[in-house]
Parts: C-alpha cells; structure tokens; sequence
C-alpha cells in the first residue's frame, strides 16, 4: 500500500485530495505547514509527498531544499499556481522529482503519484559505507554481508548519518531524525550512540562514529582502514575540546 504524506495549507482542497487518494488505497497523511512537514519526513517513511509551495512557517521549496540536504531520495511532487519555466526549473534545482500546476485533474495526480512510488519501490535502496550496508526497506544492517543486531533507535540513527555521506550531522537535526519534535532532554543520545558503536565494534566494522566539537557527529572510516579505502568525504577536524564528544 502506497503511503503519501500531503503538504497543503488549503484545507478544502486537502481534504478533496485525501478522500481521492484514500479511494485509490493509498495511505495519506496531512500537514498544513513546512515545519510540520518536515517533522512528518524525519519520523516516517513516505512512498511519495505532494508538496504545496505557498505554505506558512516554511515554504515547499525550502521543505524540499531541507529534505535533500538531510540524504532523503523521498519522489516529491510539487503543487503550485506558478505555471512559469523559471518557477518549475527552480522546484527541480531543489530536489523535486515532479510538477503539477494547479488547477489539475485528481486522475492525473493519482497516475503521477503511482508513476513515482512504483518507480521507487522497483530500486534496490542501499546504503554502504566501508563494509558496512544499510538495507532502507528491510530495515536490516550487514557488516561483509553478515547481519548484526540494532535496537531500532540504533538503527535510525545509523541510517540518518549514513544518508550524509561522510559529512557531519548537527546535533539537534540528528535529534530530530529520531525523535522529531519529541526529543528527549536527557542523555538519551549518548546512550544510544553509546550503544550503536558498541555494535559496530563487535561486528568488526570498518567504520566508527565521530563526535566533531561543538558541531555534531558523522560516520567515518576507521584510522586503520583510511590507507586501503577511500572514504567520501576528508574526516572533519576540531580543535574545541567541549563535553559533548561523546
């Protein structure tokens, strides 16, 4: 079943597209404004999402911008009144998959939204970095192929630093790909980050989790396997010696 989460402030036509979209058994969930939006993302996993652009608190092309920058390939389509070249070339420079320029057919948006869930379900979704891999649907992580154990927290967490590619991951956005706007306020990061490397170590990857000072936190490769493997990206440097490298 195809899971859609709808971006759109305007709750007449909201409700218009939800009730086709649930005709079609579809799945679909509602926010009315960027930031909640964005909270959605990070704590569920969306076959596609219809994005609005005009939206309060932050627009759709910011949303968008946002989603990219955090490593999510979520098929997003875009929902405007602007029917413009520049304003359609400037949604695709931002990370949209597609465009529909309102007023639409609902049979063209629900063949759209088909269109981009099958083409993402029919991709193997892996992340890999070192000898470690990340299988996205499965929720499975191997170390050279083997399977290892992590709690789901764990697993949220590796993924969302896998998905930066070697760069580093600040803090309260990492918060927020696990718990959204529920973050804990006690230590409960370190806790599990605590335990994610615990797991690593068993499993004899080749990767470690990094806390950079006063910045945040990024998966690297490890000192010794630096000379034979090629990491994507320069391990970040830090001279602040702060409380939080954990």
């Amino acid at each position: 079943m195809i899971r859609v989460l709808l971006v759109e402030d305007d709750m007449g036509l909201a409700g218009n597209i939800i009730d086709y979209l649930e005709l079609e058994d579809m799945v679909c969930d509602h926010a009315a404004n960027g930031v909640a939006a964005l909270s959605l993302i990070q704590k569920h996993p969306f076959d596609v999402v219809v994005l609005d652009i005009n939206l309060p608190r932050l627009d759709g092309l910011s949303v968008c911008e946002r989603v990219r920058e955090d490593g999510n390939d979520t098929p997003i389509i875009m929902l405007t009144a602007r029917d413009q070249l520049e304003n359609k070339l400037e949604g695709f420079q931002k990370g949209a998959d597609d465009y529909l320029v309102k007023p639409f057919d609902m049979p063209e948006l629900v063949a759209r939204v088909f269109a981009l869930a099958h083409r993402r379900s029919s991709q193997v979704k892996k992340l890999r970095f070192g000898n470690v891999s990340l299988a996205m649907g499965s929720e499975v992580v191997s170390v050279e192929n083997v399977p290892i154990k992590l709690s789901p927290t764990a697993f949220t967490l590796l993924k969302a630093l896998l998905q930066q590619q070697g760069k580093v991951m600040p803090r309260e956005r990492l918060l927020d790909a696990v718990w959204g706007e529920d973050a804990p306020e006690s230590n409960a990061l370190k806790v599990h980050l605590h335990n994610l490397r615990k797991s690593l170590v068993q499993a004899n990857a080749s990767i470690e989790v990094k806390a950079v000072a006063g910045t945040g936190f990024c998966v690297t490769l490890k000192p010794e396997q630096s000379s034979s493997v090629q990491s994507t990206s320069a391990e970040p440097k830090s001279t602040n010696k702060g409380n939080d490298q954990w």
